[in-house]
């Protein structure tokens, strides 16, 4: 039994001709052989009908305190509507099609309501349902606890679902299909001349996708990574072959050619960020301020990112709607901190950066001809961010682009 599973996002399902359209990828797996599992979003995107956070809006314009139980049950409902309308399309075209909840597909999560994690699959009631030729569609974004209570798994919980079944039944691939053609050097809308990439490694999309690439949710790449299943990122509205995603290097041949010509995969921005900078001169004990700075920012909630600890200062940024909140934070606890609001966070990702020198003097040599200030940066084996003003983020994302030779 060859088992595919199969993503369709919300503007995937958004119209019947959509629909029509993806009935057509089912029906193109079932000629080729697999026995297709269909993952569905809700329908559409915010503003319409049965999009999640239209539903939210129903309960959040009158009470905005909404208890988060009650939450993922308004919520759960996008995509059991998304699937029931869909599992009809497939049977008006002569296929034998039923939906299962998340929970009736035997994903089990704990109780954190809202952002809840998988706690293992049972697919049972799936595979009764597959070696019977029927095609099974699942609502995404949705498990069930032991006790049997309805969770949702937060923001790109639907690509989630879609890798913890493709790990559970042992598919043979995971097709993520979206409105791109697959996953791209750089935001298309930034960069003329991105262009879609062929084969990424798991480690490369995750750093994209933390980045600020949207394509799909990092935990979905971590959970197929467990297993090497393939994930191909495709369009539902062409027959391009899109991007996969596996563990493999891209462009390494046999022989001795081990590393592969690659060095840059691409680029990710994430706008709208604020840096802070907390001097430590006159502080008496460095460690504890800093044990206590960062404990402050967990304790009111807010995350922290590109974070830089050093003897004379400490410096991090938080999104932009809580700079002042954390800014207030510390200047209670006694401490001067400075800001720079609306920053962008840039990243160039690649496989083959590790162990490369020359790199940063790349990055850095194309912000100066580009008149770019770099505020702060930071490295990991895989990627290289910079912080630039938000002001410049555009023209840095270009100018990158165009130094590490993506275009198309």
């Amino acid at each position: 039994m060859r088992i595919l599973v199969q993503k369709f996002g919300g503007t995937s399902v958004a119209t019947p001709e959509r629909r029509t359209q993806v009935a057509a990828k089912v029906s193109e797996a079932v000629s080729e052989g697999y026995s297709p599992v269909v993952v569905v979003s809700a329908i559409g995107r915010s503003g319409d009908p049965y999009a999640t956070d239209t539903l939210l809006s129903l309960v959040k314009g009158i009470y905005g305190d909404v208890p988060k139980r009650e939450l993922d049950l308004l919520m759960s409902c996008g995509e059991i509507i998304s699937g029931a309308v869909l599992v009809t399309t497939l049977q008006s075209l002569g296929f034998e099609a039923v939906l299962l909840t998340g929970g009736q597909a035997g994903i089990i999560t704990n109780d954190s309501f809202g952002d809840a994690r998988i706690i293992r699959v049972e697919p049972q009631a799936i595979l009764e349902h597959v070696e019977n030729g029927v095609i099974v569609v699942v609502t995404g974004f949705q498990g069930g606890t032991e006790e049997g209570q309805i969770t949702t798994l937060g923001r790109g919980g639907s690509d989630t679902t879609a890798s913890a079944l493709g790990v559970a039944l042992n598919a043979e691939a995971i097709d993520i299909y979206t409105d791109v053609e697959g996953i791209m050097t750089a935001d298309p809308r930034i960069v003329e001349d991105a262009r879609i990439l062929d084969t990424v490694t798991y480690t490369e999309i995750t750093q994209l996708a933390h980045q600020g690439a949207k394509v799909i949710h990092p935990r979905a790449v971590e959970i197929a990574m467990q297993r090497n299943i393939p994930i191909r990122i495709k369009s539902t509205f062409s027959d391009a072959p899109g991007t996969l995603v596996t563990s493999m290097q891209p462009n390494m041949g046999a022989g001795t050619d081990i590393t592969g010509d690659r060095l840059i995969t691409g680029i990710a921005h994430t706008p709208n960020v604020t840096q802070i900078r907390v001097s430590m001169q006159d502080v008496e004990n460095v460690r504890d301020a800093h044990k206590k700075i960062f404990k402050a920012m967990a304790l009111a909630d807010i995350s922290v990112d590109f974070i830089s600890v050093q003897p004379e200062s400490v410096l991090y940024t938080v999104r932009d709607e809580v700079g002042d909140k954390a800014v207030q934070i510390l200047q209670n606890m006694g401490f001067t901190p400075a800001m720079i609001p609306s920053c962008a966070k840039i990243s160039i990702v690649g496989a083959g950066i590790s162990g490369v020198p020359g790199v940063m003097a790349k990055m850095v040599e194309a912000m100066s001809d580009a008149g770019v200030e770099i505020l702060q940066s930071a490295d990991s084996h895989a990627t290289i961010w910079i912080l630039v003003k938000k002001e410049n983020m555009v023209v840095a994302v270009q100018a990158l682009h165009k130094k590490f030779q993506l275009g198309a």
